[in-house]
């Protein structure tokens, strides 16, 4: 019969058929005999000479027919003429399933890993589609993960709190509202029971195991175990009191106080000040500002005006725009001025680029732009990347005087502070003017004086007369 095998299944006829008509000559066909059953893994059948048919490969068996009203997915191979021929069942649905995953999205080139802040949503609201679920604070900037598919939040399988990286799964999206729990993510389901052991295992257990005739080794001194450690001076452990509450340091602001001691701990930083006459850039703001908003589209502000005057600035002392590299110095052929934007979350410095290329229109367009989305928390990292001069305006909130810290790897920083109107002589008249102190740090390792002193008057003079920018000198 092996050789009528062969012989159909080389002239073309399917495997299923063969072994169907084969064994239905092995096996007379009767009414009460099921077309299709269910074994273990060591039942087969046989054929004379002991070769092997069909191998319990999947949960069903099929003898020339289909039992399960599932489609099924059929892999015959084929050995050699003494090996079996196995047949091999699996079911399968062709839905793609109601369950989709939220996942943590790429946060970028420099960023592994953030902690989840918190969750926007509870389990069993209903979500559209990239609609944000969660949030996850990273050292620059805080991301939203969105629903991949509109439904209902099944669950959440990640706590507030917890440490993930991009592609990791924190909540679990019915898109048909099926089978929502309300369980809090803190909440662990009970663990299903062991099983009892067998009688002949407690046997076993109880039954006491036969002394060994060989001694005991013995047992060595235990050393002394060591004192626990004493806590640094530097790290001094506060007594709790009362009326007060310990909050973790959130990811953004660990990294603003570790880029800032670093700069302290590498830089040779100095400050030097000036002060700046505001009466005819203020003026120039006043009697142009409704031309410009008629035409431009935003307001002209004073930030406009000493960025190009930082850019002159920088055009006219290459070195506060350059970087010490290890034993190198890079001289930049671009300027990027950052601006310091504080935040509710922290402080963020966005990039302005190509500074040296805009106008008063498009200086003013980027501050509004990059401010925004700075404000809102939808700030890219990209956006604040780079960078190779920071102005800083403490100004805004009442700062009248100020050191700032150099933002690494720059090598300055200018801080502008508030107008107040100081007693000032003007052709030997004491007259009321709009003051302003400005102050330049600088990393003195690669800045002399003479640089920063001559950047600054600089500032000084084309914010007091802007129509400097215009002649160029």
């Amino acid at each position: 019969m092996w050789a009528i095998v062969r012989r159909k299944v080389a002239s073309g006829s399917s495997a299923a058929s063969v072994l169907g008509q084969s064994l239905s000559k092995i096996r007379p066909a009767a009414a009460s005999v099921p077309r299709g059953y269910t074994t273990t893994a060591k039942e087969a059948i046989l054929l004379g000479g002991g070769s092997k048919i069909v191998r319990n490969v999947g949960h069903y068996k099929y003898l020339g027919s289909l039992v399960s009203s599932k489609p099924v997915r059929e892999v015959t191979s084929f050995l050699q003429i003494d090996s079996p021929i196995q047949v091999q069942h699996r079911p399968f649905s062709s839905d793609k399933g109601d369950l989709v995953d939220a996942v943590v999205p790429f946060m970028g080139e420099s960023i592994s890993d953030g902690t989840l802040a918190k969750f926007l949503k509870k389990p069993g609201d209903h979500v559209e589609v990239d609609e944000p679920i969660a949030q996850i604070e990273t050292d620059k900037v805080t991301i939203d993960v969105a629903s991949p598919e509109a439904g209902v939040v099944q669950k959440f399988v990640a706590k507030e709190g917890d440490v993930v990286e991009p592609g990791t799964k924190i909540a679990v999206i019915s898109k048909s509202g099926e089978g929502v729990t309300h369980v809090a993510p803190s909440e662990k389901m009970p663990s299903k029971a062991s099983p009892e052991p067998s009688p002949t295992e407690k046997e076993a257990v109880d039954k006491p195991k036969p002394k060994s005739e060989t001694p005991p080794p013995k047992e060595k001194p235990k050393a002394p175990a060591p004192p626990p450690p004493r806590p640094s001076a530097t790290e001094p452990v506060l007594p709790p009191k009362e009326r007060e509450r310990r909050v973790p340091m959130t990811r953004l602001r660990k990294r603003v106080a570790t880029r800032l001691k670093d700069s302290q701990n590498t830089f040779a930083m100095l400050t030097t000040f000036n002060e700046v006459d505001m009466t005819n850039l203020m003026k120039l703001r006043s009697d142009y500002k409704d031309a410009f908003l008629e035409k431009h589209g935003v307001k002209l502000g004073l930030m406009s005006g000493f960025i190009k005057a930082a850019v002159s600035g920088l055009q006219n002392q290459p070195i506060i725009n350059a970087v010490i590299d290890g034993d190198d110095i890079i001289y930049r052929d671009y300027i990027d001025i950052s601006i310091a934007v504080g935040t509710p979350k922290g402080l963020v410095v966005p990039v302005i680029r190509n500074a040296d290329g805009m106008n008063f229109a498009d200086v003013e367009k980027a501050i509004n732009t990059l401010a925004r989305k700075a404000n809102d928390g939808t700030i890219s990292i990209d956006e604040m990347a780079g960078g190779s001069f920071t102005i800083s305006n403490g100004g805004v909130y009442g700062s009248l005087l100020s050191t700032p810290i150099i933002n690494p790897p720059q090598s300055a920083i200018l801080g502008m502070h508030s107008i107040v109107n100081r007693p000032m002589v003007v052709g030997g008249n004491v007259v009321s003017r709009p003051m302003m102190y400005i102050a330049l740090t600088y990393d003195h390792r690669l800045i002399d004086g003479r640089e920063a002193v001559f950047f600054l008057r600089r500032i000084k003079d084309v914010v007091e007369d802007p129509r400097r920018l215009l002649l160029d000198i």
